[in-house]
């Protein structure tokens, strides 16, 4: 057989796809279980829909959810203050710094959010007064600690020291992810132990740090409805003070569910863009092929779209 039969031969083949059954099966199975969800959460009267559609835009229930995310917005704040300094000193050649730091996080870990968040509110039994004064000497200032202690302060101090724990982890696995000759560089220079954390370190573990840490921030959102314990009227202890009075638990539930969604596919698609930012420098641009090195362009011959130089041949020694 000549090479030019077989050429027209393979011509002729017909490419055929491969058929993967399994998993046309799979997508079967997935698409009749979610129009059977459909279909009952619509053709069941007592999800009561018109009752869901009057409370999803009530004043209460949008107070509840501004606070939530105000809730959320600062304990998140507080929390990443304290894991870089958690952080830092976990990292520290300061023995008692770096115990102290371990202790803060295996403390804050180890103990439920929601025994801390009532420990807080209930902290006036164990404190009555919280006094300002010389350390071991005379007392300057007292001041009555329910007072200070409100259902706002308690959900404050429980979310945000348990995050703090939780982000030290995050902030010291980014640093040290950095290899350690970013940090011999910025020594060489002369640059401080600060300087090099702040100007070398930390951007370049920001592509590390923000993934987990969008992820906490949406755990966050979700982590203050259990600020219900202590009384804070946030988004679900606004939805249950409502069905509390008309006893529609349901549909005031999945309100609650539909603004917990809405505000976390936001906070997903700022996670998305922001991860992008610090992506920038490590991942390559789709589409886009990489560049030439200079050395290689320099050097004729080897250059992009360049014919290979033909070298003369040289005549065999006698």
């Amino acid at each position: 057989m000549t090479s030019s039969s077989r050429r027209a031969e393979e011509t002729e083949l017909v490419v055929v796809p491969a058929r993967y059954l399994g998993r046309w099966i799979a997508a079967v199975v997935v698409v009749g279980i979610l129009a059977m969800l459909v279909y009952g959460m619509f053709a069941n009267e007592r999800f009561h829909w018109d009752v869901v559609g009057q409370y999803l835009f009530a004043k209460p229930v949008l107070a509840g959810l501004g606070r939530t995310l105000m809730l959320t917005a600062i304990s998140m704040l507080i929390g990443i203050g304290l894991g870089i300094v958690v952080a830092v000193c976990r990292l520290s050649a300061n023995p008692i710094l770096s115990t102290a730091a371990w202790a803060y996080s295996w403390f804050f870990r180890g103990t439920p959010l929601m025994v801390q968040l009532l420990f807080w509110f209930f902290l006036a039994a164990l404190i009555p007064n919280i006094g300002i004064g010389v350390p071991f000497g005379p007392e300057l200032l007292s001041i009555d600690t329910n007072s200070v202690i409100s259902p706002f302060t308690a959900a404050l101090l429980g979310l945000s020291l348990n995050e703090g724990a939780y982000m030290g982890e995050i902030v010291r696995s980014g640093i040290r992810a950095i290899p350690p000759g970013q940090t011999e560089a910025a020594k060489a220079i002369g640059m401080s132990r600060l300087q090099t954390m702040r100007r070398v370190i930390l951007p370049q573990a920001m592509r590390v740090i923000i993934p987990p840490t969008g992820n906490e921030t949406i755990g966050m959102l979700k982590y203050t409805s259990l600020v219900i314990v202590i009384g804070y009227s946030e988004l679900l202890t606004s939805v249950s003070i409502i069905y509390s009075r008309n006893f529609q638990t349901i549909p005031l539930l999945i309100v609650a569910a539909i603004w917990y969604l809405a505000v976390t596919a936001v906070l997903s698609v700022c996670q998305y863009f922001v991860e992008r930012h610090f992506e920038r420098g490590f991942t390559p641009v789709k589409g886009r092929k990489p560049a030439a090195p200079a050395a290689a362009a320099a050097v004729p011959g080897t250059g992009a779209g360049a014919s290979p130089s033909i070298e003369p041949e040289l005549e065999p020694s006698k």
